[in-house]
């Protein structure tokens, strides 16, 4: 193999292992807002709050920023998580 063979071996398996962690940490976020859902379905509150959204919004914009990231990607991948967030919280509420 080339050197540059190796490399690129060498950053996919990096991209890999960087996936995987990404989805280990998706997936125990979801866990958290799940009893958040939960509880906001005990209490009757609303399945979405937009004042924590928008500071949330805020926050990882700047987080992005920090991290040499393209902050209207941040907030997309955001704004996406929580869509989904939502959705599983007026389930639970439905169920109810």
């Amino acid at each position: 193999m080339t050197d540059a063979a190796v490399h690129l071996q060498r950053l996919r398996a990096s991209i890999d292992n960087i996936d995987a962690a990404l989805i280990f940490m998706l997936a125990e976020r979801f866990r958290c807002t799940q009893q958040v859902g939960v509880l906001k379905a005990e209490h009757r509150m609303p399945a979405s709050d937009p004042a924590r959204e928008e500071q949330q919004i805020a926050r990882l914009r700047r987080l992005a920023l920090e991290a040499d990231l393209d902050p209207e990607f941040a907030e997309k991948w955001f704004n996406f998580v929580v869509a989904e967030v939502i959705r599983h919280h007026a389930a639970a509420a439905a169920a109810d």
